[in-house]
Parts: C-alpha cells; structure tokens; sequence
C-alpha cells in the first residue's frame, strides 16, 4: 500500500499519470493500475478524470494529507528522529485579475511561514469558483461578489471596491462617456461573469444600445483590443491598475459610476492552513501601494 501511496502524491503532483510515472520510472499502465487498486482498497474515488489530467476531487485533496503524513511516518520507522508536522495542502480558486495583483506577494509569505505546504490555485469566473467551494471542492476562493445571498454555511470577507470607467482609443474622437458608447464599436465583459452581469445591467438601466463586435472575460486582453483601436468597453479598474496602456484613454463615469466588490468566499469552518493565507491575502490588499512584496 506505501507504494500505490507514493504513486498517488506522484500523481496530485505532477497533474497526469504519464508524468507521475516518468517521475518515479513507471509506465503510464503501471500508474494507472496501481490508483485503480488504491481505490478500490479506499472505497472512494481520488481524482476527477478530463482527458490526460487526473485533478484531485474532494476526498482525494482530504487523503493527499492522509497519503503524506504515512508516508513520512513509514520512513521514520526504527528512526528516533522526532516526527513533524504533515504537509498542508490549500486549493483556492481566484479569478484572473485577483491573480495578477496582490495574489502573488501572499502565496510566497504563506509558503515561507509553512515550509513544505502546497498550494494550488484555481482559475475561474466567479460562479463557478463560488459552486466550488459551496461542494467543498475548493478551501476559498477569490471572486466578485454575487448579486445574491449566500448559503448560510458560507462566509465573505470583502477585500476591495472596484470602479469600472469606460475605456475608449487614444484616437476617439471627444463626446461624453454615453455618445461614445453609443457610437464606439463595444467589447463586452463576458456576461457569464458577474462583472459581466453588472455592466450588462448598466446598460440597461441607462437604456444604452451598444454595436456589440466582441465578448470575453480576460480583462487584459479587453484591455490590449480597446489600445488596437477596436472600440470602447467597460471593465473595473483593479487594485493593482495605476495606469493604462498609452493607447487607452479611461473616462470616469461620475455620478454613475458603480463597482464591483472583490473579496474572499469561504466555508465557516476553515482549517488553520487556509485562514493563515485568507488573512495574508486580506492583509495584501490592506498594504498601501508601493508597499508589496
């Protein structure tokens, strides 16, 4: 059993069980043979199978630890070395602009204040991040805040308030944030997103009809497409945004302008290792700019 726990942290580590096995010098087959008789001998399955990848699925996350912490004991048999501490494992989703800001700076002081923990962050848009960590597959996650209430077992830690500003080309020709976009081509934030939904529901409201030729959710891509000169968008002005391209020109909304609020989606009851890195991501946020790393 030690052996098919050694190929199964293999397999967490390196994402698939043909790079497991050019680790530890098995054949795809052997790999694959050895997680099926670990499973079998659990009871339970460890990893949700897309393609090549074998992600780890909740029990298999909770059984990682497990799997660690055996076989560091198994090495210390007959030793009289003190035993320490298994390593923690924290999967937390964020979406892709948090990544890009202060995300970074947090990961190296949690991994400095816990040597040998792991972390592994997913990607996302809101709602699934938010679906996520509701099933218990995610630790927390980093998102924008739903337009609605959350389950009673989940908490939120609010982080920052966004502005979104109306970013058109450098070359636009002049007019006030509505003429320009009624009559700029609109790259739109992806409606699937809650961001998304926001700038669709101030359209509305402000009974703006846009010429619509492109959607997507990477804000830097929108970004680098209104700097090309393909047309105006909205999207939030994150924390780490001090300036704009030299293509771009971003026009405040005044009295119109909303926000989108960024924070930490959580379970009530965290696990020591997650609440170190909620509170240094939080504390990340809090520090004032300038004064990261």
């Amino acid at each position: 059993m030690i052996r098919e726990l050694k190929t199964f942290v293999a397999v967490a580590r390196e994402g698939t069980f043909a790079a497991a096995g050019q680790q530890i010098g098995l054949t795809q087959a052997a790999v694959s043979a050895q997680m099926k008789r670990l499973e079998e001998e659990l009871g339970f399955t460890l990893f949700d199978r897309t393609g090549r990848a074998a992600r780890l699925n909740r029990r298999g996350r909770q059984t990682l630890a497990q799997a660690q912490a055996l076989i560091q004991l198994y090495g210390q048999l007959g030793s009289r070395q003190r035993t320490q501490a298994p390593a923690v494992f924290v999967a937390l989703g964020a979406i892709a602009s948090v990544q890009q800001a202060v995300l970074p700076q947090a990961l190296v002081k949690f991994h400095r204040q816990l040597p040998g923990s792991r972390t592994r962050v997913v990607p996302g848009v809101s709602t699934a991040l938010l679906n996520a960590v509701d099933a218990g597959d995610l630790d927390a996650a980093l998102i924008i805040r739903p337009p609605f209430a959350l389950h009673s077992d989940l908490r939120w830690t609010p982080l920052a308030r966004e502005p979104f500003r109306l970013l058109v080309p450098r070359a636009a020709p002049p007019g006030d944030w509505r003429a320009l976009i009624a009559g700029l081509p609109f790259i739109r934030y992806d409606r699937s997103s809650f961001g998304g939904r926001q700038v669709d529901r101030f359209l509305r409201a402000q009974g703006l009809a846009v010429r619509e030729v492109c959607e997507l959710d990477e804000q830097e891509a929108i970004v680098r497409l209104v700097a090309a000169g393909l047309g105006a968008t909205l999207v939030p002005q994150t924390t780490d945004r001090r300036r704009w391209p030299a293509g771009v020109r971003a026009l405040d909304l005044g009295a119109h302008t909303f926000h989108r609020d960024i924070g930490i989606v959580h379970r009530a009851d965290l696990a020591e290792a997650t609440r170190l890195l909620t509170d240094l991501i939080a504390e990340a946020y809090r520090e004032p700019p300038g004064r990261a790393g």
